[in-house]
């Protein structure tokens, strides 16, 4: 009998996964006792934190694409397809293009996050974000013609993928401007959701300081309710407003109703294990990145390291050995502080972030990882 492992998404999580899973389980794969299937909507693969640069003219959206096909070993079986349906008590999955089912034995949930702006009414006409590829591009052709108004940076969604990336984009924005010796004629305006600058207090305390100093206005508990693209004005859930030139918006994330519907989590989270990352309400089931209700972000690194520990449960159950392999909530980020300096953050459950000092050398470090990114992802690094 054959045991069949099935992926679904073909992000950072899903691809390293199932790379490394066709590594690990090498011998099993050439006795033909396991077979590993990875399903993805898109024949590309999309590494998202390029588009953070295209606004600023420094990077192009073909930067942050490759063919699914030529970062996936050859071993894995690759689906380019849409699932419509997941049974967790038949343990099968439907597709759109095949009416029949694919069975699976251990089953991996790794589809990421979504946008949803459309919760904010007025939101898709009236800002941009770069967390999309059409936003990216919106935002870069707003911003090049900028010589004066006021910058808005708006968090509206929390979670959302990149909890740093608000914060690098404003630090960016301002060194940008500074550079081009427009800083004085451009406001810049930070808003976020909680009574802090970011989620995490650690990085909010340190990064605070840093706003100040280069007037950078900061709007906290700050819950954008919509948007009037006309008046170009925030109108908040706090009964407050703030005109804005320019919106750069992060938007509110979702989960996706496939996980609600297979009955894996109520709002499009798996709900899972934080250790394990075995999901509470299926057996054989895992997720991971952003897809698994963990507490941790939604960060690219987290699904790495994810991969890994469900690469290595996997392999001891397909073993009928225990499986042992734990995620600590390894975490690991830079955070872009200016054009051309850089922070850097490392943490976990137990241990929380100190940001490193802003310096070219992590600037640097964070722009060569982004090259070598597609080596990791193929499971080289």
């Amino acid at each position: 009998m054959t045991d069949h492992v099935v992926v679904v998404g073909g992000g950072t999580g899903g691809t390293v996964l199932a790379n490394d899973l066709v590594e690990r389980l090498d011998a099993e794969l050439d006795d033909g006792d396991v077979r590993v299937t990875l399903v993805n909507d898109d024949p590309d693969h999309v590494y998202k934190p390029v588009w953070l640069y295209v606004p600023f003219g420094q990077r192009e959206l073909d930067d942050a694409r490759r063919p699914l096909a030529d970062l996936v070993d050859d071993r894995v079986d690759l689906r380019i397809d849409r699932v419509t349906d997941i049974d967790t008590d038949a343990q099968r999955l439907l597709v759109a293009s095949d009416e029949r089912p694919i069975e699976y034995d251990e089953l991996v949930i790794a589809t990421g996050s979504t946008l949803a702006p459309e919760e904010i009414p007025g939101l898709d006409e009236g800002g941009y974000d770069y967390y999309s590829e059409s936003g990216a591009t919106g935002l870069r052709e707003e911003l090049l013609s900028v010589t004066e108004g006021h910058l808005v940076l708006s968090v509206i969604g929390s979670p959302h993928m990149c909890p740093a990336a608000p914060l690098e984009f404003v630090f960016m924005a301002d060194d940008w401007f500074r550079q081009r010796d427009l800083r004085e004629d451009v406001e810049i305006t930070y808003t976020y959701p909680i009574q802090r600058v970011h989620g995490n207090p650690h990085i909010a305390e340190w990064a605070q300081p840093i706003m100040e100093d280069r007037d950078i206005n900061v709007e906290t508990f700050f819950n954008a309710e919509r948007i009037d693209p006309d008046e170009k004005t925030i109108h908040t859930m706090e009964g407050s407003e703030l005109e804005y030139d320019l919106l750069a918006a992060i938007p509110p994330h979702s989960g996706i109703d496939l996980i609600a519907e297979a009955g894996l989590g109520d709002d499009g989270w798996v709900e899972v294990d934080k250790h394990t990352l075995e999901a509470e309400r299926a057996e054989n089931v895992y997720a991971l990145g952003d897809a698994a209700d963990t507490g941790v972000p939604k960060a690219g690194s987290v699904a790495h390291y994810q991969a890994g520990i469900v690469s290595q449960r996997i392999a001891s159950d397909l073993r009928d050995r225990p499986a042992t392999a734990r995620y600590d909530g390894k975490t690991l980020c830079f955070i872009e502080t200016g054009m051309d300096e850089a922070s850097f953050v490392e943490f976990d459950y137990e241990n929380p972030p100190a940001p490193a000092p802003p310096s070219e050398k992590l600037h640097w470090s964070k722009l060569a990882y982004n090259e070598s990114y597609w080596l990791t992802a193929r499971g080289l690094l």
